[in-house]
């Protein structure tokens, strides 16, 4: 029988019970649980707007936003977003889906972290940042029904979370703080560390190679 928290149900499908498996092992609980409350804050707020959504994609899309935090899955090289969209598109593509819904799944774990632009997207990209967004940042809570909102904290709790996340967010990019440039996860870094130094656009710009 198919599981439902306040009112979501959670598709009893092959393809999301081996999303389920593969983050559940990669990720802290913590990491886990805020991804599952992601999907679900995602799907209420989709209803709240109308939107019509592929729930297996936008399942994927949340429970591997944050997968390039994690040990196993996170490179030095590139934006823990991207690769968790790589991972994505992958496991999307092995179950048979199409490169467009893959393509549209990569999107929003790329750009959950850039404001405005996933929720002018697809509803499949678009739905992730809502969820993040709820979870991450409290925006719009009012959008979702106190008793909903309990529904979804008491399957999937949230202790102390606002400071797990933070040291999440900053033992999956300190090794690769390049990356964090033209984001909002440089904050993070200069949060925990007094000593990093921001890329500046402004000074890119102006000492660039160009001679004028």
């Amino acid at each position: 029988m198919p599981e439902s928290i306040a009112g979501i149900t959670i598709p009893d499908t092959a393809l999301v019970h081996e999303a389920t498996e593969l983050v559940r092992k990669a990720a802290e609980d913590h990491v886990f649980h805020h991804s599952r409350r992601v999907f679900l804050w995602g799907m209420l707020k989709a209803q709240h707007r109308g939107l019509t959504i592929d729930p297996e994609l936008a399942y994927v899309g949340s429970l591997f936003h944050d997968l390039g935090l994690t040990q196993k899955y996170r490179t030095t090289t590139r934006r823990f977003e991207i690769d968790g969209a790589e991972e994505a598109y992958a496991f999307l593509r092995r179950h048979g889906r199409s490169e467009t819904e893959a393509r549209n799944v990569w999107l929003a774990i790329a750009l959950h972290t850039t404001p405005e632009v996933p929720l002018a997207l697809a509803p499949e990209v678009a739905v992730v940042t809502l969820g993040v967004e709820t979870d991450v940042l409290g925006f719009d809570l009012d959008q979702i029904s106190q008793a909903d909102r309990d529904a979804v904290v008491a399957a999937h709790p949230r202790p102390d979370f606002k400071n797990r996340i933070l040291q999440s967010f900053n033992s999956g990019m300190e090794e690769r703080p390049a990356t964090t440039f033209g984001t909002m996860n440089d904050d993070v870094l200069a949060h925990f560390d007094p000593n990093f130094q921001r890329e500046n656009f402004v000074s890119i710009i102006q000492n660039n190679a160009w001679p004028e």
